[in-house]
């Protein structure tokens, strides 16, 4: 059984067969679960915490 993968950006679950793989000149591996979470990761440099929208600004804001 293929394994989920988690988005970088949005901290949501990727199902098996979608999303995207960007790999950086260093080596690091970051998912996506879709354009509009790498565009606002590696061209916009939008930080996840600060981006009302995703799972990880969600569980913050929470706490």
């Amino acid at each position: 059984m293929a394994e989920t993968k988690t988005c970088s950006f949005t901290g949501k679950q990727i199902p098996p067969g979608t999303g995207m793989m960007y790999v950086k000149k260093t080596g690091q591996v970051l998912y996506f679960i879709n354009s509009k979470a790498k565009k606002n990761y590696l061209n916009l440099n939008r930080v996840p915490a600060r981006t009302r929208w995703t799972d990880i600004s969600r569980s913050k804001r929470s706490q």
